[in-house]
């Protein structure tokens, strides 16, 4: 099996809720990485990035997933703050910069569009045999990204307001030059030279602001997938890393037979991703298929099909059948959101329920089919 892994962004809030720019402290506490998840600085002080190890089983990705987020707020409760796992703030907030010379450029450069943006992704590194691989992968792949997105769609409030999205970290990410999908390459070269275009534009700064969808890591063998948002449950952010694991297998093993990649251009997935990120798991989405509206559990049931073979090779067919249940039944994390306020109208029970939700334990038997 392929070996992957995430990553994590998650918001340091204060005890009134409120993002707070604790991350300098939080990391000068950090104990040195020594054989488990990690932290690391991200582009806001109000937010702190977990990183898991490679593993080969769902099981100790979730597990990862779960120490990373015990890590980063158990480190923040030191600083009056907890890390929780939502991809806007629903307060309120007044973002602060990382001290860091890239950045600054970045500031200097973008104006507000650095500086206001605070939002918090999900990242799954998946192992490719070669670039080659990657760059089919990513042709393949493509398609099946704004289903993903709706799957994970965790921002529905942010700044003190419903936004009417589920994912408005969609919205904001998309200010970003770079941010989004892409045609199809066909080739590594035709891939080298998209990338070296971009650049040479001078509009963005170098390829670590190609803010892709999905892209080959130039610091890793393997695709990174970008397109989610950070998710509420640990458990939901596992069945996510196992589609984009049986996507990749999927898509590899189409490519070595031959098949090939869709022909839908990227517009059309710009389109599918809006829509995704207004509505989630609840309102209808385009077909990953045959690009029809359709309910959005039909769409989710054609990215199972996509994937079942795959799923099924890593003992996660099970564990993805009844994840993606859950999401549907609750909505995902906008769907638990939106529950949390309508109770009192209060953006502080969102927050509580972020942090709990964030760190729950659950009492179900998922690790154990994982």
């Amino acid at each position: 099996m392929r070996t992957f892994g995430v990553e994590e962004e998650l918001l340091l809030v204060d005890a009134r809720g409120m993002a707070t720019p604790v991350a300098p402290s939080v990391l000068a506490d950090a104990p040195p990485v020594v054989d488990g998840p990690s932290v690391s600085a991200e582009f806001q002080q109000e937010m702190i990035e977990t990183q898991t190890r490679p593993q080969l089983l769902t099981s100790e990705l979730l597990l990862d997933i779960v120490g990373g987020r015990e890590l980063a707020d158990g480190l923040a409760q030191r600083h009056g703050a907890r890390a929780i796992a939502v991809a806007m703030s629903p307060m309120r907030l007044r973002p602060h910069v990382t001290d860091d010379p890239r950045y600054a450029k970045m500031i200097e450069r973008y104006g507000l569009t650095a500086r206001g943006t605070l939002v918090c992704g999900f990242h799954v590194h998946v192992g490719i045999g070669s670039r080659e691989e990657g760059v089919a992968v990513l042709d393949r792949i493509r398609t099946w990204l704004p289903t993903l997105l709706a799957l994970s769609a965790n921002s529905p409030f942010f700044g003190g307001a419903d936004t009417g999205h589920a994912s408005y970290r969609f919205a904001a990410w998309h200010q970003w030059q770079s941010a989004g999908p892409t045609d199809v390459f066909g080739s590594v070269e035709a891939y080298d030279r998209f990338e070296s275009f971009l650049v040479d534009t001078g509009v963005i700064l170098d390829t670590g602001m190609l803010y892709l969808d999905a892209r080959v890591s130039h610091k890793q063998p393997t695709v990174e997938v970008r397109v989610a948002d950070v998710c509420l449950d640990a458990r939901d952010a596992a069945v996510i890393a196992a589609l984009v694991r049986a996507l990749v297998d999927t898509a590899a093993a189409d490519w070595q037979a031959g098949v090939p990649p869709a022909a839908v251009p990227s517009a059309a997935l710009r389109l599918a991703e809006w829509q995704a990120a207004l509505t989630g798991v609840r309102g209808p989405l385009p077909h990953p298929v045959t690009w029809r509206e359709v309910p959005a559990v039909d769409a989710i049931d054609a990215l199972l099909s996509h994937t079942s073979a795959a799923l099924e090779a890593s003992g996660d067919l099970v564990l993805v059948r009844r994840g993606l249940a859950r999401i549907l039944a609750t909505g995902g994390g906008a769907g638990r959101q939106r529950v949390a306020f309508e109770r009192r109208g209060r953006m502080r029970d969102v927050v509580a329920l972020a942090v709990s939700a964030t760190h729950e334990q659950s009492e179900d038997d998922d690790l154990v089919v994982a």
